[in-house]
């Protein structure tokens, strides 16, 4: 495949003009990219879908990714893109999850905003600069607190991973995220749907789809398969690549098993502990 985009969740230029080819749009009213408008208000699967906010401290930007709520012991994990979390040998800071943002019109996130206590991503991506061969383990948990109850007590039970290896495909993949660029403004959920292959990407390998081309803000995005999260949107082609492409990092055993382990036992509360 061309060489993907680094990472970018922050407002680009327009996406206006690029194109996904009409034969392979899968989404229902898709446009040019793939993507069409979630109804709201946002229920069922779609309510755990929202935007993590946070802030590069070196080069003093803010960014804007998607993110999703994941079904956990300790009821408070958020799964989301690496480069949303770390970048550039530092950790971002100010992180916050807005889960089923602007779900009733109003600007506002309909389950209040989750401050980030920490975030775990692979060794692998704070030890190297950012490069192609980084893009499998572009994935990343956040560890959320908001008073007295667990985020999954909030927005109800979060999505099952759903874990692949290399070489798998997958089809019919939903992706959801709120893009920023051209006529999405960054406050909509968007949905596009894929069909995945394998990207041949080195370790653990990624998920490539044709049938959507992700704009700048969509980067950290869930793709849903059944009820379950299969990946998360790591980078597309360039926006003006008329054939556009999205590359997905995709849940595998190594590295988000056991990422997701860990957090899971760092963010459990001490009532749930044997």
């Amino acid at each position: 495949m061309a060489p993907p985009l680094a990472p970018e969740s922050s407002v680009a230029s327009s996406a206006a003009g690029r194109s996904v080819p009409n034969r392979r749009i899968l989404t229902t009213g898709g446009d040019r990219l793939g993507y069409a408008g979630v109804a709201r208000p946002y229920g069922g699967l779609r309510q755990l879908v929202g935007i993590l906010v946070s802030h590069d401290p070196v080069a003093r930007t803010d960014l804007v990714c998607g993110a999703v709520v994941l079904r956990s012991r300790s009821r408070s994990l958020v799964l989301t893109a690496a480069h949303c979390l770390y970048g550039n040998g530092h950790r971002y800071s100010r992180v916050a999850f807005m889960p089923a943002y602007n779900s009733d019109g109003t600007g506002q996130a309909t389950f209040g905003v989750w401050p980030a206590v920490r975030v775990w991503v692979p060794k692998r991506w704070r030890a190297r600069p950012y490069s192609a061969a980084q893009l499998p383990y572009d994935v990343g948990l956040v560890g959320v607190a908001g008073g007295a109850r667990q985020l999954e007590e909030v927005t109800g039970p979060g999505l099952r991973p759903y874990l692949t290896r290399k070489g798998g495909s997958l089809s019919r993949l939903e992706m959801l995220g709120y893009p920023i660029s051209g006529v999405y403004p960054g406050t909509d959920m968007y949905r596009c749907v894929g069909d995945a292959t394998e990207g041949g990407a080195r370790g653990p390998g990624v998920l490539v789809t044709r049938n959507c081309h992700a704009a700048p803000g969509a980067s950290g995005g869930p793709a849903l398969y059944g009820g379950a999260v299969a990946g998360v949107v790591s980078s597309s082609s360039p926006m003006r690549d008329a054939a556009g492409f999205t590359v997905m990092t995709r849940l595998t055993p190594k590295p988000f098993g056991k990422l997701f382990a860990a957090a899971d036992r760092a963010m459990r509360p001490r009532t749930f502990a044997p």
